[in-house]
Order: C-alpha cells, then structure tokens, then sequence
C-alpha cells in the first residue's frame, strides 16, 4: 500500500484497531481505513492487492486525527467488514463484492470464525465507548467517515457524472432525521461554507449513498435518543484510486474542514443536556 509520510498509519496483520479517548462527546471513526489481511486468509485470496486497495478507505484516518475521540480499524474491509450485519460481514461470492472474485478457494470455518469474532469485539467495544459518552455528556454524535471511487472506468478514463456523485455525501437513512435536524442541517451547512482550495464544496445528502451501513444503523438501533451516527462519503478526488498514491494538499483540507466542525457540534450536544 502507498504511503505518505504522517499520513497513512504504520500497521501490521496483528493490529486490530486503535482508539484515542479524550474529553469530548464526538467521535470520529474511520472503519474502511485498514489494508491489513491475516497471512492464512491472504494466501487464500485471488483478489490482486491493488484492487483490494481500490475498494477499501485509505487515508481516511487522517481525516479525524483532531477529534478527542476517534477509531481507526486497521484490517481490510476483504477480512472482514465493519460496516455490513455480521452474517455478510465476510464477503463469500461476487455478489458481495462489486462482482470481484475475492477468493481462490472458499476461506474455512475457522478463518471466518476468526473474522466474525473481529466483528463482535468490535461492536462491544463501541458500544461500550458510546454508553461512556452517553453517560459523560447525555448525547453525543459520530461521524462516521467513509470514501468512494468516481473513475471506475479506468485510470485514464473520464470521470463519472458529478450530478449523482457529489464530493461529499451525506447518509442519515438509518436515523430519525426530524430528531436530529438540529445537528444534520447545521453540520451539512458548515461543510458546505468551508473554503476548500479556493472553493465550496458539493455537499449533499443522501445522493450516492444513503447511510445504511451497519455502525450507524447500530448507533440508532442502541442509543435511539441519545447518539446521532452521520455517515460520511468522500469521493476520492483525494487520492489516485488507481495507484493509491494520495493528494496531501487536499487531504490536510479534509482534515481541517471536519476540525471546523467540531466547535459547533460540541456546543450543539451541550445545548441539548
């Protein structure tokens, strides 16, 4: 996986995750993040690295490293994915997968089982965190980042209409959007006045994705009153989503613009305590 000095995490197959706890009621996750795949279940893989890197979020955790609260997990979204019910958390046929054939051989019980589990400890550890901030400042709010590709057809091809892929998208189908209005609207409006390299930002809501993986439908499933989970789609103008090699000017943008947020969002879980 390409590297950038500062940028991308040092990891290795026997990490998990990384959590950073601090005095804060926002959290900050990038759950697509990793790259790491266990030797067993790589040697098992026909799926070329370079394409598992295409599907997966690099560079994203770069993004909340302001937060006081944030999770990077760092195994492939291709061991296991976070953001899907466990019971699709492995992905088994093309149907899964962007029509991509994952695996040479069907992986084992074992090396699912080994997965899943990934996936359970995961959930009880956020959920664990989220009922500390809960408990700390009554609300709290997660921002949930995530990527896309916008070049599908190639590395020299054009990319795809910009109408129905906006540069952030903005996912609240799993939540009870009345309810939570008041830090929706304000939170896409503040994205939306961020000067980004000399100019405003697409910012839409609910366009290309509509939120409904699985760590947001789980926050509002747990914490129905309480946590409100907004998922977050960067198209990859970022980075070159065909060698991987990323764009640091505008990733130290992305970086700044979720710092720009944070203030208003922290006086907004205050105002509702």
């Amino acid at each position: 996986m390409p590297t950038e000095q500062g940028i991308a995490l040092k990891t290795t197959d026997r990490d998990w995750f990384t959590i950073h706890r601090g005095a804060s009621p926002i959290l900050g996750t990038a759950i697509h993040n990793g790259h790491e795949v266990r030797h067993d279940m790589e040697a098992q893989m026909a799926l070329p690295e370079d394409d598992r890197l295409r599907e997966e979020d690099p560079f994203t955790e770069f993004t909340i490293r302001d937060l006081a609260n944030r999770i990077a997990f760092h195994r492939s979204r291709f061991a296991v994915d976070l953001n899907r019910a466990r019971d699709e958390a492995v992905y088994l046929s093309p149907e899964q997968s962007w029509g991509l054939e994952v695996w040479k051989d069907e992986p084992s019980e074992e090396m699912v089982k080994q997965s899943l589990q990934m996936h359970d400890h995961y959930y009880i550890m956020l959920k664990t965190m989220l009922r500390e901030l809960e408990e700390q400042y009554g609300h709290f709010i997660v921002l949930d980042i995530h990527s896309y590709n916008h070049r599908r057809e190639g590395p020299g091809a054009p990319a795809a209409d910009p109408e129905s892929m906006p540069e952030i998208n903005i996912g609240t189908s799993s939540m009870d959007r009345a309810k939570w209005a008041h830090v929706i609207d304000p939170f896409i409006a503040k994205l939306q006045e961020f000067e980004f390299r000399g100019h405003r930002m697409d910012v839409r809501e609910n366009v290309s994705f509509q939120g409904k993986g699985e760590q947001t439908r789980f926050i509002h499933e747990h914490f129905p009153d309480t946590g409100c989970g907004i998922a977050i789609e960067f198209k990859k103008f970022f980075m070159d989503e065909w060698s991987g090699n990323p764009d640091r000017e505008a990733l130290v943008a992305m970086r700044a613009m979720i710092r720009s947020t944070l203030p208003m969002l922290e006086d907004i879980v205050k105002g509702m305590s």
